[in-house]
């Protein structure tokens, strides 16, 4: 056999030479600088702190004058009349709804089923015109005053008796029962002399009902829908004034002079049946509190249950309380001082050296402003139950003032002639 034959295929096919121990880089020049950058900014990020929201954001802006009026409904909006335009923005998204020229003059806006009720500004101004909450346009004008009351379907013209003012409402000449859709009467009483008119609830699942005290103390109760006569009662001499008779936890209260001095009476609003008489000496108002009725005075603030008149608690730190909402605000004077729970009268936040902000309509938290010892700077809290003070929210720019808070927002006028909605998140802090 002869000698073997080498052949020398050279780097054309094959494995090169140098496959196992390449002799230069097979990345690109800026790959490794590129990877160094990128672990750089990873430990930065890393170490430094996220960036939190800012407890209050500007989220509308509406341009309004110092006596323009502007409100919050319950539904969500905001309503603001500025010159002669009347506007409707949703109080979460900051959209405008509708705008509307609007001239006449009023003092405020007051709603009510569905409608924006306009009342003329002035001592000896008549009529009510309503409004469309959702569309802005004019439904209807009523030559009296229009009122609603919670739970009630339909909306009473009335006629004032120009010295009174407040919940229990005192009423003359006639009192007419409207439809809020198209204005028209469904019913009406004549009145030969004043009267007091409340809303009250029905019992259970019926509709609510319409009680007119007269002159003479005889109660005639109404129901709503039907105008039906239900019952009539003669009730004890009293004073009759705004806050008096009250119905507190489905039962009517009235505060009256007894045999040693003054007395509380309940009724059912079935059918006005009494239900008791007690003492109450030194009482000078009765607040619904809760479920419960709170008895307020000269002795402090006793808390009794409505339908049987029995003590459920009672503090002589306070002098009077005020619903707001679900919640029970507690003042020693003309400042509160506590947010109470209404069925035990126990301290749940301390609202020393606050002041209340006012709350719209729905179920958001209580905010609370206080003012820094040198004036410059007013603070803004929330006080909610699992806190013993309010919880730091955030400092209020210079110039703000007349607030009101719904859920999740804050709206206040501002010195630049502004209304600025705040959106706004609970602070983790302690105040």
């Amino acid at each position: 056999m002869g000698e073997p034959v080498v052949i020398d295929l050279g780097l054309q096919r094959g494995e090169p030479e140098t496959y196992e121990r390449p002799g230069r880089p097979t990345t690109p020049p800026w790959f490794a600088p590129a990877i160094l950058a990128v672990l750089v900014l990873l430990l930065a990020g890393a170490s430094a702190p996220l960036r939190q929201p800012a407890p209050l954001t500007a989220l509308l802006r509406v341009p309004i004058g110092p006596g323009d009026p502007y409100t919050i409904t319950e539904g969500g909006r905001l309503l603001a009349q500025t010159g002669g335009t009347l506007s409707s923005y949703h109080l979460q998204s900051g959209e405008l709804r509708w705008a509307v020229e609007q001239q006449m003059q009023v003092a405020r806006l007051r709603t009510g089923n569905g409608m924006l009720l306009l009342r003329p500004f002035g001592r000896f101004a008549v009529g009510t015109t309503a409004i469309s909450l959702s569309t802005g346009g004019r439904q209807w004008r009523n030559e009296h005053n229009v009122l609603s009351f919670a739970g009630s379907s339909l909306l009473f013209a009335v006629d004032d008796v120009r010295t009174s003012s407040g919940p229990g409402r005192r009423v003359e000449n006639t009192v007419q029962v409207i439809d809020p859709e198209i204005g028209n009467v469904r019913w009406q009483v004549d009145l030969k002399s004043t009267a007091v008119l409340l809303g009250v609830p029905g019992p259970a699942d019926e509709q609510p009902r319409a009680l007119l005290v007269r002159d003479d103390r005889i109660a005639d109760l109404y129901d709503v829908e039907t105008g039906g006569h239900i019952a009539a009662r003669a009730l004890p001499a009293a004073d009759y004034d705004p806050d008096n008779p009250v119905v507190a936890g489905g039962v009517l209260m009235l505060r009256h002079p007894g045999p040693s001095g003054t007395a509380v009476s309940a009724y059912d609003l079935a059918g006005l049946r009494p239900l008791w008489t007690e003492p109450a000496l030194g009482t000078k108002q009765i607040v619904p509190c809760g479920l419960l009725a709170c008895l307020t005075g000269q002795f402090g603030v006793r808390a009794i249950d409505p339908a049987t008149g029995d003590q459920r608690w009672q503090r002589g730190d306070l002098r009077t309380v005020e619903q707001e909402g679900t919640s029970l605000i507690g003042y020693a004077g003309s400042d509160p001082v506590i947010l109470a729970d209404p069925e035990t009268g126990e301290t749940l936040v301390d609202l020393s050296g606050w002041d209340l902000v006012p709350a719209g309509p729905g179920d958001g938290e209580l905010l609370v402003t206080r003012d820094t010892t040198d004036g410059t700077r007013t603070m803004v809290a929330i006080a909610a139950p699992g806190t013993r003070k309010p919880r730091l929210l955030a400092e209020l720019p210079a110039g703000t003032g007349s607030c009101q808070s719904a859920p999740e927002r804050l709206v206040c006028r501002s010195a630049f002639g502004e209304l600025v909605v705040w959106a706004y998140r609970p602070a983790t802090g302690a105040g």
